[in-house]
């Protein structure tokens, strides 16, 4: 097989994963049980199993004989693809349909004057696949006047179901956390940086980011909050720019300019509430970060 085929089969495959496929289909049926016991037809055949005897399907023709073919082979025959390649094959793939699709997008998102109309144009952006695999789209949620904006990356399973931000364990979580600084989920904003959940909940691509995030920097430009949280390294790595874990950043202020405002937003770094629910020790520096947060919009 030329060079260039193989890597665009194994971007082609690193696509199908990344989109949430989990399960391979053949174009003719296989008998997983010849598959596995190579013995298996002879006895059907021979009317030892109460089936009517005759080909099995991996004998079928045009089918593929699999005879032999031990558990966790095909697993181990995916995985022996060179992984690099198809990565990079698929990341130039994102990146030049980002180009396409982002050419003049960067004017067309700051002629967005309300959160109404930003609203619109996510819900008709056709240019980002996460669109096909969502059940809907997740906007923003709360008082856009409350001076505290909250980001994290994107939707969750039950986000999704809902089309609200944060309505998972993890927004039950962030319920309480607010709560517990004298602050209701309607006093605040809540938002992520992509509308649309990744398919598995996988980790967003740079291609899928590259694209929504001029969405999300003018979403915070719109609702212009006297303080900004991030919650998580991906907002954190997005927005700022920054490759620190969250742990390296919490609890300290940045400035991060924006254009369409002409001044930076105080910003601040906490945990994400999924990884509180997976590390509850570090829920003490998190209520430390919303205290900083609440008394920096009081002020």
């Amino acid at each position: 097989m030329p060079a260039d085929e193989g890597t665009a089969l194994a971007a082609a495959l690193a696509w199908q994963v990344a989109m949430g496929a989990d399960e391979a289909v053949a174009e003719t049926p296989l008998d997983w049980y010849s598959a596995f016991d190579p013995g298996f037809a002879a006895r059907r055949g021979a009317g030892a199993i109460g089936f009517a005897g005759g080909d099995t399907c991996g004998d079928a023709g045009g089918g593929t004989r699999l005879s032999g073919l031990q558990p966790g082979a095909v697993a181990a025959a995916i995985r022996g693809l060179d992984a690099s390649a198809a990565k990079d094959s698929l990341s130039k793939v994102a990146r030049t349909d980002s180009l396409a699709i982002g050419s003049g997008l960067g004017e067309r998102v700051a002629a967005l004057t309300s959160l109404d109309s930003l609203r619109q144009a996510l819900a008709g952006l056709d240019g980002c696949a996460l669109r096909l695999t969502a059940m809907n789209l997740v906007f923003g949620e709360g008082n856009p006047g409350s001076g505290l904006m909250l980001v994290g990356e994107a939707p969750g399973e039950e986000e999704d179901r809902q089309g609200r931000p944060f309505v998972g364990p993890g927004g039950r979580l962030l319920d309480r956390m607010l709560a517990a600084i004298g602050l209701a989920r309607s006093s605040v904003y809540l938002t992520n940086l992509l509308p649309w959940r990744p398919p598995g909940n996988r980790s967003p691509t740079a291609g899928e980011m590259a694209l929504c995030l001029p969405f999300a920097r003018r979403h915070i430009e719109l609702v212009c909050p006297k303080v900004l949280i991030l919650l998580g390294g991906g907002p954190a790595k997005a927005l700022l720019e920054r490759g620190e874990p969250a742990a390296r950043l919490r609890g300290r202020w940045f400035e991060m300019p924006f254009s369409g405002l002409g001044a930076s937003i105080p910003t601040l770094v906490t945990y994400h509430p999924e990884f509180l629910l997976r590390s509850p020790s570090h829920k003490r520096d998190a209520w430390l970060d919303l205290l900083l947060a609440k008394k920096a919009v009081s002020q």
